[in-house]
């Protein structure tokens, strides 16, 4: 087994490592996917997120995960969708940066940490109905 990651970080249109990073994880234009191995980002690509007026916050969970995504990295997250990527085994960290790029730079250096419960949007009042 090798030691790659794929870390998926919520982004502006059009995504992309000069895209600027989403604060909103369920609302994000797109998710910029990049591939870490052995310390370095190997590949990146872009995936739209969907409608999730449907489906609810769960979607862009399950669009994660097939997408193959091992971790993704907020600003902020609701309850639901980090239940969600709990139960999917994919790993929810919280980091800096200003554009995607700047996520991806924190995560290789390690300013990146698994997010707590201080760190839950909605517990001051606008979840999603």
């Amino acid at each position: 087994m090798n030691n790659e990651t794929v870390i998926a970080i919520p982004s502006m249109a059009p995504g992309g490592l000069e895209a600027p990073r989403s604060g909103h994880f369920g609302r994000c234009d797109a998710f910029t996917l990049v591939t870490v191995e052995g310390g370095e980002a190997v590949s990146t690509r872009v995936v739209s997120n969907v409608d999730h007026t449907e489906g609810g916050c769960l979607v862009p969970v399950q669009l994660l995960y097939q997408e193959g995504a091992t971790a993704v990295v907020v600003a902020g997250i609701g309850m639901r969708p980090l239940m969600g990527f709990q139960q999917a085994g994919i790993e929810v960290l919280v980091g800096p940066g200003e554009r995607v790029a700047d996520v991806v730079t924190a995560y290789l250096q390690g300013e990146v940490r698994p997010i707590a419960d201080g760190d839950v949007c909605g517990a001051h009042g606008h979840g999603h109905r």
